[in-house]
């Protein structure tokens, strides 16, 4: 749906400012409104929803459990050189 707007959860975002989650809500509410900027008539409605979206978005992030990322394997080691005949 909103293409820019980027993963903020764990391992996918190390850090997570305030900005960042204000910037979704952003995003999120112009996609669902059909507008970049409100009109007049609508701009505390328009700015409310940001700040809710913005509100729940740190509430979830804050509440998630996450699990720790499996470790990584390491590459395989290569065998002796076989000399060529």
């Amino acid at each position: 749906m909103c293409r820019s707007i980027k993963t903020l959860r764990a391992p996918m975002a190390e850090t997570v400012t305030d900005e960042d989650v204000r910037a979704a809500a952003l995003q999120y509410v112009r996609k669902i409104a059909g507008m970049r900027a409100p009109s007049a008539a609508n701009t505390d409605a328009f700015h409310a929803a940001v700040e809710s979206v913005a509100a729940s978005t740190q509430e979830l992030l804050d509440s998630l459990v996450l699990r720790p990322a499996p470790p990584r394997a390491s590459p395989p080691t290569p065998g002796p050189a076989r000399a060529r005949s």
